[in-house]
């Protein structure tokens, strides 16, 4: 154990730090290949972790080729100027369609989607708006936070819900309508709590006028109109996808490579530039970081966690389901929730699937939610961290963690409370 934790604490460190520019992929796999070199792991586990995130991983990559491609042709700074115009100049208004907006993207775009791509729109936006510092910090604080709170509602908004989805054999329909009211009460949370946190930093009065027709910001007309029926075809593939028991990254992967070559027909994108663009270090990132914990999993981590859970279970349903999903919280926003969700998985898986169904979706929603106490908590919000550093805004660990600590326990209390 203490070997196998000296592993994933250097690694952890190493990703926050960033030395000389390090990036986070390649850390994750150095610590992986030091992992197999040190005996904390086997090829054998290597093989295990990709048989459960490679899934997972290949949705990733699909979603977000599918978000830059409309990035570029201008569909999401379209859709942020039409959110901003319909608040008519009313600040807490604009604060809330912003929100929804968020929530929209995150749930058929994921979350890291969201931070990667409209981020970026939304600090240019405000900058161009000539919105004071605090409350720029405040839109961009909010963004952020419903990127993750937002994340549950289907099998792709989340990495974690891929791997957990596949883990367990939970259809894309079956996984929705669970996750349904928890992810509509999370949202509803989190603007609530969100605003009055921020409300006395949102200006009544934000001058919307200053803005571009939203027409003018698409790049690709033709494009920009396909993109509608295109996606509407692409969830309907989901569902006939999970009716077969198909993997979700046959669609979400497939779909981006057939819309990549759809939107190079029409010149709306350069492909290989596209390509190269993609986030691969979110990859590298992923894998490498499972690895490294499996070591702890095989060091006795995942026995000890489940008889926290057999012990949560003997206090009833309601108490089982609302301390796992803090367990899971708390373990996130220590460790990061990716190999968080893998890790509690096994956990859940032994102390039994069937009839503790429930805490495999608490066991989401805090590892969903609960990253948000922490800027290490959740890839979205190191990759959104990382956004805004490369646009000059540094936001430190106190003045992140001041917000997520008080935000963050009640929005997830409330989401369970949905699941309960």
């Amino acid at each position: 154990m203490t070997l196998a934790l000296f592993v994933f604490l250097g690694t952890l460190l190493f990703v926050i730090w960033q030395p000389k520019g390090l990036q986070i992929g390649t850390t994750a796999v150095v610590g992986a290949i030091v992992a197999l070199a040190l005996g904390v792991v086997n090829t054998t586990d290597v093989l295990s972790v990709i048989e459960i995130v490679w899934d997972a991983t290949l949705a990733f990559i699909g979603i977000i080729i599918l978000s830059m491609i409309l990035d570029e042709i201008g569909f999401f700074e379209w859709a942020a100027i039409k959110m901003a115009k319909l608040s008519r100049g009313n600040g807490h208004l604009m604060f809330v369609y912003i929100l929804l907006l968020g929530a929209i993207v995150s749930a058929f775009f994921a979350n890291d989607g969201a931070a990667l791509i409209l981020t970026p729109i939304l600090l240019a936006k405000m900058k161009y708006l000539k919105m004071k510092p605090l409350a720029i910090f405040a839109f961009l604080m909010a963004g952020g936070f419903i990127g993750d709170s937002a994340s549950s509602p289907l099998v792709i908004s989340n990495l974690t819900n891929i791997v957990t989805a596949g883990y367990f054999d939970i259809g894309f329909v079956e996984y929705a309508k669970n996750m349904f009211l928890p992810n509509l009460l999370s949202i509803v949370a989190s603007i609530a709590v969100l605003w009055i946190y921020f409300r006395k930093d949102i200006p009544f009065v934000i001058d919307v006028s200053k803005l571009p027709e939203a027409h003018t910001v698409i790049k690709n007309q033709t494009m920009f109109k396909f993109s509608w029926a295109f996606l509407a075809l692409l969830m309907g593939g989901y569902f006939i996808g999970d009716y077969f028991h198909m993997p979700v990254s046959l669609f979400a992967l497939g779909g981006a490579l057939l819309f990549l070559l759809i939107a190079n027909h029409y010149k709306a994108i350069q492909p290989i530039k596209t390509i190269k663009a993609a986030p691969w270090q979110v990859v590298w990132f992923s894998i490498g970081l499972y690895v490294v914990v499996y070591g702890l999993k095989n060091a006795g981590l995942t026995d000890i966690i489940a008889s926290w859970i057999i012990e949560l279970n003997t206090h009833g349903t309601t108490l089982s389901i609302i301390g796992t999903g803090f367990l899971s919280a708390i373990i996130s926003s220590v460790m990061n929730n990716m190999p968080t969700i893998m890790i509690m998985d096994i956990a859940i898986d032994q102390v039994g699937y069937v009839g503790n169904e429930a805490l495999v979706y608490a066991n989401i929603l805090g590892s969903n939610l609960g990253p948000k106490m922490t800027p290490i908590g959740s890839l979205a919000t190191l990759l959104w961290l990382h956004v805004l550093a490369q646009k000059g805004v540094k936001i430190g660990w106190g003045e992140y963690m001041k917000v997520g600590l008080i935000i963050t326990p009640p929005v997830l209390l409330v989401a369970l409370l949905g699941l309960v």
